[in-house]
């Protein structure tokens, strides 16, 4: 591994220089047309292969409403030009929130869900006219060991627990059981509204991700593979024999946890560094024989080991390798989870911390085949109309980028809404500076011995 060092290129040819010397595998292409056609999800043509990750703001109303600065971000992300919009974690019950403000789907909120999206929409549409319609996913979630106030978590891991504060406790089969039942009657009222997909978030941990890597867990959802995937691939069958083709199910799943095994999904079980997507792919090809078009791929946890999946600058401690190591391990596992089942369209991750490059390098990806589309979660909350840029001037400006200093991730950890500090100062700073009243500076100068 390679010394961790913060972004310094002013050229690509400076980026590919250092891509070089390390020894890495990260494409890189001058022509960035292939972002800016569309692409084929089933029967819908997406716009273009750009995608507005589930970044979770943290505004919504104590009933979970979207509030007023959640309407003011998804309107600056339908106005940015994204082909897909993928909306942020939204609970399917209210003890699966991960805070106070997360949004909730319920019949209770479906009117106010139903003015967000048609106000998505005809943001996306005065901007770019009416042929243009994002394809716009909502993500259902359990928050699990992040639920709050009392953490609801599929089974104990040495590693994780002890970041945990409060009451804790394990959740059942039978409640597994009964809350698949919750996800697919959210599912119901989001194809009512209108979404074209629902994502049954499997990644970062929360309570079906953690299930996937349930490997000392007892009974029905827990030990074998077939036990650890029933949560998930449940909850798929019961939406499609409800719901039929009236909306798509789709899922953002950990391919790789880099957590030590048996606490974590796709590694090595000698070596936690390295992956292994045997179970991943295994599950990702039933996903595809249940006729799921779409999957949006992520690693790591952003709680834990948040360089692995999310490059950055400045952060709770210093990583243990460059950005650059990060990234390239990030999207060689995506070309392997795409190239295992071709005909998913797989959406990639972990652009960021590249500034203007990723587009670059997002570019060369799908060229190369090694994912079909690409997406951005902290880059939208500094830079909404980043795809409008691509599609409109053939490059990312480097202004407004950016520039991984997860000043957006602290503000969530401080109980705040979550936006760009440096970005969009009007709103975000003084939430930002209220949140660290009284905390240590954020210096970042410690290696964190657990990654």
């Amino acid at each position: 591994m390679a010394e961790h060092q913060r972004f310094k290129y002013d050229s690509p040819e400076m980026l590919k220089e250092d891509i070089e010397r390390l020894g890495l595998d990260i494409p890189l292409s001058e022509n960035l047309e292939i972002l800016k056609k569309p692409v084929r999800i089933g029967d819908r043509l997406i716009p273009n292969a750009l995608t507005v990750h589930p970044m979770e703001g943290c505004d919504g109303t104590p009933e979970g409403k979207p509030g007023e600065l959640t309407f003011r971000r998804y309107e600056r992300f339908a106005r940015g030009g994204a082909g897909l919009l993928w909306m942020e974690a939204c609970a399917v019950v209210e003890e699966g929130r991960a805070n106070p403000r997360q949004i909730m789907l319920n019949k209770e909120n479906k009117e106010a869900f139903q003015r967000l999206l048609d106000h998505m929409i005809k943001a996306a549409q005065e901007e770019f006219g009416k042929d243009h319609r994002p394809y716009i996913v909502l993500q259902l979630t359990h928050s699990g060991r992040y639920s709050k106030p009392t953490h609801i978590i599929a089974v104990q891991n040495p590693y994780l627990d002890r970041y945990m504060s409060g009451d804790y406790r394990i959740i059942s089969d039978d409640e597994l059981e009964r809350l698949e039942d919750a996800f697919v009657e959210a599912a119901e009222l989001a194809a009512e509204i209108g979404f074209d997909a629902v994502d049954i978030k499997s990644c970062h941990r929360y309570l079906a991700s953690e299930l996937l890597s349930a490997f000392t867990r007892e009974g029905r959802y827990g030990g074998s593979f077939e036990n650890r995937t029933r949560f998930l691939l449940n909850i798929v069958d019961k939406i499609q024999a409800r719901l039929g083709q009236s909306i798509d199910v789709t899922t953002r799943m950990n391919a790789y946890d880099a957590i030590p095994y048996p606490y974590g999904w796709g590694v090595d079980k000698e070596d936690f560094h390295k992956p292994d997507l045997e179970e991943p792919m295994k599950l990702l090809k039933l996903l595809r024989e249940r006729g799921m078009k779409l999957v949006n791929i992520s690693i790591g946890n952003p709680y834990y080991n948040p360089h692995v999946g999310r490059p950055f600058d400045r952060g709770p401690y210093t990583p243990p390798e460059h950005p650059l190591e990060s990234t390239a391990k990030m999207l060689n596992i995506m070309r392997q989870m795409q190239q295992s089942v071709p005909d998913i369209r797989l959406i990639a991750t972990g652009f960021s911390w590249l500034r203007e490059y990723a587009a670059n390098v997002a570019a060369a990806g799908i060229e190369q085949g090694w994912f079909s589309m690409a997406g951005f979660g902290r880059q939208a909350f500094a830079y909404p109309d980043f795809a409008r840029d691509i599609v409109e001037k053939g490059k990312m400006d480097r202004k407004k980028c950016c520039i991984a200093c997860t000043n957006c991730s602290f503000i969530m950890r401080d109980g705040g809404m979550a936006g760009c500090v440096i970005k969009d100062p009007e709103v975000y700073a003084p939430i930002f500076k209220k949140g660290r009243e009284g905390k240590p500076p954020i210096k970042g100068d410690r290696i964190a011995e657990h990654v």
